[in-house]
């Protein structure tokens, strides 16, 4: 079943997931890719259009990402957005200079064609959001202008040649109407079919799941969490017969084998947990597997957070393998993995302007080992955490599952700050567990994205019941966001500080201090590490 998508060209900029969630909103399929994709890997995506990002380079840098001209050839509309209007303006023979007045912030556009396609119902003056240092000098051949500020191009196009660009940010809320124009690029330019609902989305990626198992044998990476759970339900499905019932007879005997490994940072009592709500409440043949010991040796003495992160990654595939080569004894071979990627991680762990733009690794993306035992099943590497929610919905998972905040693939590790110890994973664990308790106590879990504690290795003097205490601190974190790729933090009222700081310093014997989280991402990001 194809899916046809608006591909993003992402040349730099922050904004350029905003694109991709605001097409996906037209119920259309879209992808963000590097600047440089090749044109096979553009047209892998059966594009009904392509978009260029915004960036923070000049067109005339030394080192100005510069797309495959070829792009323009394909015979698709085009958008360009910011630097994308500058970038198609370069690439076409048009000119680009410094602008004499930079914009930046809020700004008016006039409207000077009322026939384009892409101002189509929109009034003659929009309030938009710029952001740019360089602006349009002279248009390419066969291009007219069709919005301007007092200072600056504003829009232009070309539409015998499917192409058009804005020099402001439709993506944005501060572009009120920006939705609107790229409505009218994707459904009435593009021809897009708005056709991507959860639905189409289970039925393409288990017919997919079908045709690229096979008649083969998969084992799931669970945590517990929305995405491996979600991951594991939709594959369980394709690898059952068309009237719903495993391929072979009863759980125990299902194509599908999901093993949950205890790696030693798990929440308190996860392991136990996890184990009967994914065997109770979603029936699916779980084998668990408590490899703290492997972990812990693994990690001692580490403290580089990418270290740790790859460390947990490849041990983490190593027990899978492990586990793999058992199951082949004792059920026949196994080749597949599935793993609750998402497009966030794709996108942090992918570099689009060098290996210096990498965020962080992700330990299901650039923590794999190279020469993996398994072939990889990821069937939610495209959706954002909203999406995840919307598709295990529909599949009918429990709501106690799905409304669980994200948590993070390498789990406490990477809110340990330094050398991860089974001491302090102890001490993080009862924090952590009083932090989200009173959080839900006081309802708030499911309004926040995420919430949870992070051990600091800092050390220092408290005194409780007149004696000198010289103890750890505890950062507590709760953040706001849509997707992950951006977030606030959240003003948490203060009588709910108030209960957490002094539950952990009474009830968490080594912690002494606690401190409070007010960074937003970015500049920071979510976890600590």
């Amino acid at each position: 079943m194809e899916t046809q998508s608006i591909v993003v060209l992402d040349f730099g900029a922050q904004y350029s997931q905003l694109i991709a969630r605001r097409i996906r909103e037209q119920k259309i399929f879209s992808v963000v890719l590097p600047f440089n994709a090749s044109l096979e890997e553009i047209r892998s995506y059966s594009p009904v259009g392509i978009i260029l990002s915004g960036g923070p380079s000049s067109v005339y840098d030394k080192d100005a990402p510069h797309a495959d001209k070829k792009v323009f050839d394909l015979g698709i509309p085009v958008l360009g957005i910011c630097y994308g209007l500058q970038f198609m303006v370069y690439a076409l023979g048009g000119k680009v200079r410094p602008a004499a007045k930079r914009e930046y912030g809020h700004a008016k556009v006039e409207i000077q064609e009322s026939d384009s396609e892409l101002f189509q119902g929109l009034p003659h003056l929009l309030a938009v959001w710029m952001s740019h240092g360089d602006e349009a000098e002279e248009l390419p051949a066969g291009f007219r202008l069709t919005a301007k500020t007092p200072n600056a191009v504003a829009a232009i196009e070309n539409a015998e040649r499917k192409m058009w660009a804005v020099q402001f940010h439709p993506e944005v809320h501060h572009t009120p109407l920006g939705s609107d124009i790229l409505r009218n690029f994707a459904l009435n330019i593009c021809g897009a079919k708005p056709s991507w609902t959860p639905q189409h989305f289970i039925d393409a990626t288990v017919a997919q799941v079908r045709q690229q198992v096979g008649s083969g044998r998969a084992i799931c990476a669970l945590s517990g969490g929305v995405d491996s759970s979600v991951a594991a339900v939709l594959v369980d499905r394709a690898l059952r017969d068309s009237s719903g019932k495993h391929a072979l007879s009863g759980a125990e005997g299902s194509r599908l084998t999901c093993v949950f490994v205890n790696n030693g940072v798990l929440r308190k009592n996860e392991f136990e947990k996890v184990q009967q709500n994914l065997r109770d409440n979603l029936g699916l043949h779980l084998v668990a597997v408590d490899a703290t010991d492997r972990f812990m040796r693994k990690l001692a003495g580490v403290t580089d957070p990418e270290t740790k992160r790859k460390i947990i990654g490849n041990e983490f595939i190593e027990v899978f393998d492990d586990e793999a080569k058992r199951i082949l004894q004792e059920e026949g071979e196994v080749e597949w993995l599935v793993q609750g990627t998402l497009y966030p991680d794709v996108i942090e762990s992918r570099s689009v302007r060098g290996p210096s733009e990498v965020i962080k690794s992700h330990h299901n993306v650039g923590g794999l080992p190279e020469k993996m035992k398994l072939k990889l099943i990821e069937p939610l590497k495209d959706l954002f955490k909203d999406e995840v929610r919307r598709i295990g919905r529909d599949l009918g998972m429990p709501e106690d599952i799905l409304q669980r905040q994200p948590f993070p693939g390498p789990g406490l590790a990477v809110r340990i700050l330094g050398e991860v110890t089974k001491e302090r994973a102890d001490l993080l664990r009862d924090c952590d567990e009083i932090v989200v308790g009173e959080i839900k106590k006081a309802g708030l879990y499911q309004k926040i994205w995420q919430s949870f504690a992070v051990l600091l290795p800092v050390m220092s003097v408290g005194v409780m019941g007149d004696q000198r205490t010289y103890a750890y601190t505890c950062a507590v974190r709760a953040v706001h966001s849509e997707d992950g790729m951006t977030a606030d933090w959240v003003p948490l009222p203060y009588e709910v500080l108030k209960t957490i700081s002094n539950r952990i310093v009474n009830e968490v014997r080594g912690v002494n201090r606690v401190v409070y989280d007010i960074t937003s991402k970015p500049p920071g990001t979510i976890e600590w590490e």
